[in-house]
């Protein structure tokens, strides 16, 4: 494997071509208003970044927009309650390159926005995702470097919104977490998942 390894650009380049023009030029630094309205359509957006321990990704979600604009070169995207392992926000204290891709039910597209973020704990910004009286503790501000689509073809080879529910033979997380962890109760976990996810919501 070794011998067929790509270690230059230029080994890269001659392999794949010049990109065609639709991928040049769909790329902007800010918001554009159809861009916007793309975003703004999205309730699930998955989040990368990098810091001194690696890389992460992670998927963000919410009953609206994912997301809210505070203008054309910024969003701001609510870290709302998880785990608490808060590995994308170690990150993006020590380095705050970000990649946001924004996903809709039913599109095929992608929306990609490339850029610098910060966590803030301004009031004035997590009191503008009020949640039945509930705040997020901080909000993720994404300075915008580029935004444009992606391909569609690895949803469309995937199927992903014409497959169906393919998660039958899945195992639970219950079962994902016994398997790490001799003697934990991954069927009690599960049992009680649901009615903890739905008092934890927000």
């Amino acid at each position: 494997m070794a011998d067929h390894v790509v270690r230059d650009i230029g080994t890269l380049e001659a392999l794949y071509g010049q990109p065609g023009e639709a991928s040049l030029i769909k790329v902007a630094d800010q918001l554009t208003p159809l861009y916007a309205k793309w975003i703004m359509g999205s309730r699930l957006c998955m989040v990368s970044t990098v810091g001194p321990e690696g890389t992460d990704g992670s998927p963000r979600g919410d009953d609206g927009p994912v997301v809210q604009a505070l203008d054309a070169k910024t969003l701001l995207l609510p870290d709302w309650r998880g785990n608490n392992r808060i590995d994308t926000l170690r990150n993006i204290v020590t380095d705050g390159r970000i990649s946001l891709m924004f996903l809709v039910p039913g599109s095929n597209n992608v929306i990609r926005v490339n850029g610098q973020a910060v966590v803030s704990l301004d009031p004035a910004l997590t009191g503008r995702f009020d949640q039945k009286g509930k705040q997020p503790r901080s909000v993720i501000v994404v300075t915008i470097a580029e935004i444009y689509s992606q391909c569609a073809r690895a949803l469309m080879r995937a199927g992903t919104w014409s497959a169906g529910d393919e998660s039958g033979d899945l195992p639970t997380i219950g079962e994902l977490l016994a398997e790490q962890k001799d003697g934990f109760d991954g069927a009690e976990y599960d049992a009680q998942w649901g009615a903890r996810a739905a008092k934890t919501m927000w």
